[in-house]
C-alpha cells in the first residue's frame, strides 16, 4: 500500500501565481520571502528595514558595517532612510545591523 499524500495533485490554473497575479500580488509575494518592512528610530536617524531570509539572498553584498562579504543563502537585513529616492539602500549582516551604534560604520 502506497503512503497517503497531504495534498492534492491538481495544479492551478493560475500557473502557480499568487492570487490575483498583478503587481500587488508580486508585491505581497516579496513581502511573504523577505519577512516585511518595519521602520526603526536610533539614534542615527530613522531607518525603514527589510529581513530577507536565506532563501531570498541571491547575490553577495558588503556590509558596512564590518566591510565583510554576505554570502548567497546568508539572512540579512537591507535598510534605507524614509525619504528620497532609495539609492542609499545598504544591506548588513543582521547582527552587524543590531550594533551599528557602538561602532562606526567601515565603508
Amino acid at each position: 500500500m502506497s503512503p497517503r499524500r497531504n495534498s492534492s495533485r491538481r495544479k492551478s490554473s493560475r500557473g502557480g501565481r499568487a492570487p490575483g497575479g498583478g503587481p500587488e500580488a508580486e508585491d505581497a509575494l516579496m513581502l511573504r520571502i523577505t519577512g516585511g518592512q518595519s521602520r526603526e528610530t536610533g539614534p542615527d536617524g530613522e531607518w525603514i528595514i527589510r529581513r530577507v531570509i536565506g532563501a531570498a539572498a541571491v547575490k553577495v553584498y558588503r556590509c558596512p558595517g564590518c566591510a565583510q562579504e554576505i554570502p548567497v543563502g546568508m539572512a540579512h537585513v537591507v535598510v534605507w532612510r524614509p525619504y528620497g529616492d532609495g539609492d542609499d539602500r545598504r544591506h548588513w549582516h543582521s547582527s552587524c545591523w543590531d550594533r551599528r551604534s557602538r561602532r562606526a560604520p567601515r565603508y
